[in-house]
């Protein structure tokens, strides 16, 4: 089912479709069909040209992008939207027909964007590249059916979108895990808190990746809190404790500087690290270290600065999160997607 390039020469039964607004239903040969009506800038060039590139979805209003049965693997998604609706726009994705959603996140935080504003990414698993193209190759299998909706959250404003899901129909293993991902937000943390980017998944699957949104509201460093990962029946103690912020997402003493890389990545989007309401993002993929569970999954970040006399600050940051794992289906109902208030970005 896999595709790299120790393998891409080899023949496979195999059979390549692509869901675009020129091709919404993805059928073979029914690409490019859209009429001009005589309007729009191809209203002289007519049927076959670019009549359709995107769709704009109003206030309020959810759309199918995909909607097959399978079995069959989404290969590769790209979106470009304004960054204004990266917290409104909300993508959904149901596998096998499942009563809820695999994934629920606004779609700028899923692709690594936050705090309204565009971040070139070159990480592995996903790319944002100048200006605003986002790109997601992680691959997600279904055996039966694929939905995916994209909901404008929006009270008063159209929200644009262009988009591309590259899939294929081909047979899927047996073993082939269902991929996920949630959002969460605390702003702001309570006092002696720990955040939660994953709280209690119950199947079998792996872990593969953490995505964070970090508004300081103190001034000084702010990344001296743990992850820790609790694995299968974990309690009080984690299995996996890390050894400081930038230490999980590939930095050290502090980060210094931005970097995206294929795995990590640290970004300061607003202001600079240490400075009160500096607005970052950092990101990592554990695409060589799945977090392996085989029951449950709970997964915290601690939020800790520094105080006088060498002593640690709990902070009461704004901190969001996206959680991207796969598991077995059927699957427990995500943590209900905070409304809109709850995610502006003031």
């Amino acid at each position: 089912m896999n595709i790299d390039l120790s393998n891409i020469n080899l023949r496979r039964n195999a059979e390549s479709r692509s869901l675009s607004a020129e091709n919404p239903t993805g059928e073979k040969g029914k690409g490019g069909m859209a009429e001009t009506n005589g309007e729009g800038p191809a209203r002289e060039l007519g049927r076959g040209w670019k009549v359709r590139p995107c769709i704009t979805l109003k206030p309020g209003e959810v759309v199918s992008l995909m909607d097959h049965s399978g079995p069959g693997v989404i290969r590769h998604m790209w979106f470009t939207l304004s960054e204004k609706h990266y917290r409104d726009a909300i993508l959904r994705i149901y596998w096998d027909g499942q009563k809820f959603p695999s994934v629920e996140v606004p779609l700028g935080d899923f692709l690594c964007n936050s705090w309204d504003a565009r971040q070139n990414i070159t990480a592995l698993p996903i790319n944002v590249n100048p200006t605003g193209g986002m790109n997601i190759y992680f691959p997600m299998s279904f055996k039966k059916h694929a939905t995916i909706t994209l909901e404008n959250n929006s009270v008063t404003e159209d929200c644009r979108v262009f988009y591309t899901i590259n899939y294929t129909l081909e047979e899927v293993s047996e073993d082939a895990l269902y991929f996920h991902s949630s959002w969460r937000r605390v702003n702001p943390l309570l006092f002696g808190e720990d955040y939660v980017i994953l709280n209690d998944v119950e199947g079998d699957g792996q872990y593969v990746g953490t995505f964070m949104a970090w508004q300081q509201n103190n001034a000084g460093w702010w990344g001296e809190g743990e992850i820790k990962m609790f694995i299968d029946g974990d309690k009080n103690f984690p299995t996996i404790c890390g050894t400081g912020t930038e230490d999980y997402f590939g930095g050290a003493w502090g980060f210094g500087d931005d970097f995206s890389a294929p795995y990590l990545g640290f970004q300061q989007v607003v202001k600079k690290s240490g400075e009160p309401g500096a607005r970052m993002t950092l990101y990592r993929f554990h695409i060589q270290d799945p977090i392996f569970f085989k029951s449950k999954l709970k997964v915290t970040m601690q939020a800790l600065g520094w105080r006088s006399e060498g002593r640690y600050l709990p902070l009461q940051d704004d901190i969001s999160s996206i959680a991207y794992w796969y598991q077995t289906l059927p699957h427990t109902s995500l943590s209900d997607l905070p409304d809109r208030n709850a995610r502006e970005i003031i």
